[in-house]
């Protein structure tokens, strides 16, 4: 979709007026969507107010209460709805990393829809422009560049994140239905919202037991599942750049944390995932708990999605390498007296790596080239069904 046309300029109250409408429709750029991403970082709060209500609706529990049924809702819905997040505009949206149909996206891209964190196109878009500028300047949530709370929730505030680079993203920009529910991205939100006040209703009359009403289920079932489901989305931007374990040496600062893992269902094996962005799992041993993958992995059961990409035997064979030389320098640190609890992480996982490692390597034949960088793979051109060159088919 192209761009406004840029006008020569904007006032004040024509800003004021398009971040209103922009509440409604995200694609409405005045001033052009060129010249907004061109803008300094700077937080627009007109824009933000519904950002703002959000997190405010979460007080309404001083008010509603709480019952056993609306806060294990809120916990049901913060699950299912991080895989969305994980599952849906990540891992499918942004790296195309499985297949489905046109219908399948579709229901896809609305069921990521109800996680409230803007259109799938939109996100794709921000997330593969991360992958080609991390922790550099031009990336828009790096820790190391902005800071922590810049990158954490402030980068999403300011005008020029706003737009959406529909030419980054031509593979998904080419289905009108996609760019519509990108465009209106309020509408799957504000619909999921009355479902659940709807669902809260339906409860007062037919299962006045369960000690719920409609006011509870929506605070509980949307606004703090949804602000929470923010705030853990966003800890892979502010987080997974500072803290945890780097078994890649990628041209980023992304680690490995199994703390971050479980909050995000496997988003936390980041330097995984940095290191190789198209297969679909990001905890490459078993260990590595992937609840996302796990979940992917029934959905293809169901014929819904197919073609999984594996983790290529090279980077695998890569991963086993860096291990070892963890394992070594952590004998080399405990024969001079300086073992702590610290290198006993990184001592467990790298012999079990080395262990499975040596069981598999018996049972084919490792390629003789490496598989390559894979670090800040392009995705953009991709269609729906495409796979990247280097890529090997799906499944064993």
């Amino acid at each position: 979709m192209p761009d406004s046309v840029a006008s020569p300029s904007v006032t004040p109250l024509r800003r004021f007026f398009a971040a209103v409408v922009q509440w409604f429709d995200s694609d409405y750029t005045p001033g052009g969507a060129e010249r907004m991403r061109n803008e300094p970082d700077k937080v627009d709060w007109v824009r933000c107010i519904p950002f703002i209500v959000l997190h405010a609706g979460c007080l309404g529990i001083i008010w509603v209460g709480a019952s056993a049924f609306a806060v294990w809702s809120a916990v049901v819905l913060y699950v299912v709805r991080m895989f969305a997040v994980t599952g849906i505009y990540h891992r499918y949206f942004s790296h195309k990393t499985y297949s489905t149909s046109r219908f399948g996206q579709f229901l896809l891209a609305i069921w990521g829809g109800t996680t409230v964190q803007r259109g799938g196109l939109w996100w794709a878009y921000h997330h593969r422009h991360h992958h080609q500028h991390s922790d550099q300047p031009e990336d828009a949530h790096s820790p190391h560049v902005h800071g922590f709370w810049w990158s954490h929730i402030g980068w999403i505030t300011s005008r020029r994140n706003f737009p959406t680079d529909y030419s980054t993203i031509k593979d998904l920009a080419k289905y009108p239905e996609l760019v519509w529910l990108n465009r209106f991205d309020t509408v799957v939100p504000v619909l999921f919202a009355l479902s659940i006040f709807g669902l809260g209703a339906a409860l007062e009359t037919w299962a006045p037991g369960l000690g719920t009403d409609r006011w509870q289920m929506l605070v509980w079932g949307f606004f703090v599942s949804t602000t929470f489901l923010f705030h853990g989305t966003s800890c892979i931007n502010s987080m997974a750049h500072l803290m945890g374990r780097r078994r890649f040496n990628t041209t980023d600062d992304s680690r490995n944390s199994f703390i971050l893992a479980i909050i995000c269902l496997g988003e936390g094996w980041h330097n995984n995932h940095h290191r190789y962005q198209s297969c679909t799992r990001n905890g490459f041993y078993w260990w590595e708990i992937d609840i996302t993958y796990y979940g992917l992995k029934l959905l293809s059961w169901t014929g819904l999605i197919w073609g999984l990409k594996p983790v290529p035997k090279s980077i695998m064979e890569e991963a086993a390498r860096a291990d070892h030389l963890a394992t070594i320098a952590a004998a080399q640190r405990a024969s001079t007296g300086n073992l702590d609890a610290a290198t006993l992480k990184k001592v467990v996982p790298a012999a079990a790596a080395i262990a499975v490692a040596t069981a598999t390597a018996s049972e084919s034949n490792l390629p003789k080239k490496s598989e390559g960088p894979g670090i800040h793979k392009n995705v953009a051109e991709l269609t729906h069904d495409q796979k990247p060159a280097d890529q090997p088919k799906a499944g064993k």
